[in-house]
């Protein structure tokens, strides 16, 4: 067998490896804030896993094309994509608990209510007239 042929896979899984760590730090990073609660940290992290992931994914396809993805890369590839389904379901869920809480503290305007004193006259005087 060609030698040069045999370092074809060792060069194709040493491309895919930088990529691939660098998701995988981003996603560290992004815990990490997540757990920190430093919503800095998490745009940063957020960010840089969005380009992280980009360029995994190119280098992925790449290499798919050639049909030379080694199985491990392939599982990490896989756990990665996990942990970010992971990450953005616990994101949303923080989200909406968040929603939760600003709502329970500020309610929104309901017409008649408390919030909104003076709107059943607002609606029953003619349009455009003032209300002293």
């Amino acid at each position: 067998m060609n030698p040069s042929k045999e370092r074809l896979p060792l060069q194709h899984a040493n491309e895919l490896e930088r990529p691939l760590l660098a998701v995988e730090a981003q996603l560290d990073a992004l815990a990490l804030g997540l757990q920190r609660q430093d919503t800095a940290a998490i745009d940063r992290a957020a960010d840089a896993l969005h380009v992280a992931l980009a360029s995994a994914i190119e280098h992925f396809a790449r290499a798919a094309r050639r049909g030379s993805i080694p199985p491990g890369l392939r599982r990490r590839l896989a756990v990665a994509s996990g942990q970010v389904a992971a990450q953005r379901e616990a994101l949303a869920r923080a989200t909406a608990s968040l929603d939760r809480a600003i709502d329970a503290l500020l309610p929104r305007p309901v017409a008649g209510g408390v919030y909104s004193a003076g709107a059943g006259l607002r609606a029953a005087s003619t349009p455009g007239s003032l209300l002293a």
